[in-house]
């Protein structure tokens, strides 16, 4: 019973770190250094703020590396509820990590691109500049392909929240609007990119979702009593 009520508050202090680190990444280490469709004010933003751009790469690689301890805790926690749709959330995570851990080659690309290496003499300031903002709009095209993974994990974690008798079934409902919201915003981008500031605001408004859980997991945890009835049901 101890067991699983660590697991929820370490699953819930990982929720919070990941979002701080996962929101600095994004937004102080990356957006807001770009200067939508200027590679040449955006390469000086980066070369005036490196060491902000390094650190919002080194928080990815945090989010990175907490990911998957995180996707196994909620394996663990959802498990008794339903084996196979507790895989699915967690292969959906990870095929989400991974893709995260892939994209910080793109902000490294970055950085050796302003490097100023022998070899990129090739290239004219113009040229690599350009380099530059390609790879960073890469960054921001894989968060969309990883945001679809997302979607399909948020909407079966979900699902197992409402199947449950150990967490509110209203997060299970604000789960499902933060999927709705994700694959919204990935797939609509796809589509329709024009109406982009839509999406990223779509996105945002599906922060109470995840912060509402995470606080759950940390503050009041799991109804171990309830958790222990639904696995010895599930045995």
């Amino acid at each position: 019973m101890k067991s699983i009520n660590k697991t929820s508050k370490a699953s819930g202090a990982l929720y919070l770190i990941i979002a701080v680190c996962g929101g600095f990444g994004f937004f102080g280490g990356y957006e807001s250094l770009i200067i939508s469709g200027n590679a040449n004010a955006t390469a000086q933003n980066i070369l005036e703020s490196v060491f902000l751009f390094r650190l919002g790469a080194v928080a990815d690689s945090i989010v990175f590396l907490l990911e998957i301890i995180l996707t196994v805790l909620l394996y663990r926690i959802f498990k008794p509820v339903n084996k196979t749709y507790s895989a699915i959330a967690a292969y959906a995570r990870l095929a989400m990590t991974t893709m995260i851990g892939m994209n910080i080659l793109n902000k490294l690309i970055v950085l050796h691109l302003m490097s100023g290496a022998d070899y990129l003499l090739v290239f004219n300031q113009d040229q690599i500049n350009a380099l530059v903002l390609l790879f960073l709009n890469a960054y921001s095209y894989v968060s969309l392909i990883w945001g679809i993974f997302f979607s399909l994990h948020l909407l079966v974690i979900g699902y197992l929240i409402i199947k449950s008798t150990f967490f509110p079934k209203v997060l299970g409902f604000l789960f499902y609007f933060a999927s709705a919201g994700y694959f919204i915003d990935s797939v609509g981008y796809i589509i329709l990119p024009q109406y982009g500031d839509i999406y990223t605001w779509i996105v945002l408004s599906t922060i109470p979702a995840e912060l509402s859980f995470a606080l759950w997991l940390a503050i009041k945890g799991i109804n171990v009593d309830s958790w222990n009835k639904v696995k010895e049901g599930s045995i």
